[in-house]
């Protein structure tokens, strides 16, 4: 009987095509990232178990991937290791590990798999990747404006305009629980449930509210104030902190306004965010008819004293790639060829032809700048041509014994059908300048003289 092939329920393979848009992405959120300063991180897959817990509430702790002990410890059915739920507590642990190398202000981004015991679903999966943006050391609002400018950036410079991020403050929400009259204790839990508004709807999460001990009264008063600014903001001035709070959102969006980040920022007094570890402003993207969110942060100035006796001011931002991916693809958001192509050249070869020609072609156009793939086989031409038809191939270059007697080689545009003869001593800048990369940096060819 065959195994099976299919990768573990809730994983994923990724093909050269998948992985070339991923890049893509990759590539642009990089580069938005590092001229705002932000410089990269990696840390381990695997973190030390008391690492991550007590660190997500009581809902985020039930999704970690916790490791059995090993060896002589593997029947006791304990656990010392986990795989990274998230790239903001190895964060954390970093930089109090590290404190005396780091900057005072560090401004770091991180772009890794991280994992969660969750039930797959559409745009859900229990191995994906985060793209992580944050600043280290500062409690000031430009902090936020400039995280919220980044990522903004990053969304436009992917084709996306119609997308909003949602701002609001753990502080007016703690606020309006206590003028709610809901018991301290429940606040975190309540949260949990005001997370899921938009998901549920509001009789869902007073249903929801109600179950987890909240009185139906006070979750009625919080869903009441989400859909009325001034009520909202008249409960939560009476409360401790709620009118600091409201100052700082304040600060926030006008500052966002020099900013790439203008006109996408709006007051969101329903946005909870679930993570226990959030202590000021909150954000979320939000997109026109996706259900979810593109990504999402917040300001977190407990967690790193976890790990250390300073208290460290801290902000993060994360994308979610593989639901931008989803979108994009869906949206038919990709710039035309990527993903569809390994090569924008390919050698044939013909039976009776020396190799050593086309390898010496091969290695001309690659220190062009292009892109080259070589037949491995003598075959029949047409069946070459097919092969690179179904890679999407851009020219494909025959040199058989007639190009050789003339001292030409023959080029064909697998995309116009367009095929000319071009003098062996021209094709490397014909095919250059056909694919563009002349415009490319060349790599010098002498790192192949002796």
């Amino acid at each position: 009987m065959a195994q099976q092939t299919r990768p573990a329920r809730g994983m994923r393979d990724f093909l050269p095509e998948d992985v070339r848009r991923r890049d893509y992405v990759i590539g642009i959120v990089k580069d938005v990232y590092q001229r705002y300063g932000f410089e990269p991180l990696e840390t381990p897959a695997l973190e030390n178990i008391e690492t991550l817990t007590g660190k997500y509430g009581e809902e985020g702790s039930k999704l970690i991937f916790k490791v059995l002990r090993r060896g002589e410890h593997e029947s006791s059915g304990e656990t010392d290791l986990a795989l990274r739920y998230d790239l903001t507590v190895p964060l954390a642990r970093v930089v109090a590990e590290h404190r005396g190398k780091l900057p005072k202000f560090f401004k770091r981004y991180q772009i890794q798999p991280v994992w969660r015991a969750d039930r797959p679903a559409r745009g859900r999966f229990r191995e994906f990747y985060q793209c992580d943006v944050d600043a280290i050391g500062s409690r000031s609002p430009v902090v936020e404006a400039e995280m919220l400018a980044a990522v903004s950036e990053v969304l436009q410079r992917l084709g996306f305009s119609d997308f909003t991020i949602q701002l609001n403050h753990r502080v007016l929400l703690t606020a309006l629980l206590n003028a709610a009259g809901i018991d301290a204790a429940l606040h975190a839990t309540a949260l949990v449930a005001i997370d899921k508004l938009d998901k549920i709807g509001r009789d869902g999460v007073r249903d929801d509210m109600v179950g987890r001990g909240v009185s139906s009264e006070a979750a009625t008063t919080c869903l009441e104030a989400f859909e009325s600014p001034d009520r909202f903001d008249r409960l939560v001035a009476q409360e401790e902190g709620g009118a600091e709070a409201r100052q700082n959102v304040a600060q926030i969006m006008e500052l966002v306004e020099a900013t790439a980040a203008k006109g996408h920022v709006a007051l969101t007094p329903r946005l909870a965010r679930g993570l226990s570890y959030y202590t000021g402003a909150i954000m979320e993207v939000a997109v026109a008819d996706l259900a979810g969110s593109l990504g999402g942060g917040g300001r977190y100035d407990g967690l790193i004293g976890m790990f250390c006796s300073e208290q460290i001011p801290a902000c993060g931002f994360s994308l979610g790639l593989e639901r931008i991916l989803v979108v994009m693809g869906e949206r038919g958001m990709f710039p035309e060829g990527i993903g569809a192509s390994a090569a924008d050249v390919m050698i044939t070869q013909f039976e009776g032809e020396p190799i050593d020609e086309a390898l010496v072609l091969a290695r001309e156009l690659r220190d062009a700048g292009l892109r080259v793939d070589v037949y491995p086989d003598a075959d029949k031409l047409g069946k070459q041509f097919k092969y690179a038809a179904a890679r999407g191939v851009t020219f494909v270059t025959v040199a058989g014994a007639d190009e050789h007697a003339r001292g030409e080689v023959t080029m064909k545009n697998m995309v116009t059908g367009e095929q000319s003869a071009v003098p062996r001593g021209e094709v490397v800048a014909r095919l250059a300048e056909a694919t563009g990369a002349a415009s490319r940096t060349p790599h010098p060819a002498s790192r192949h003289d002796p």
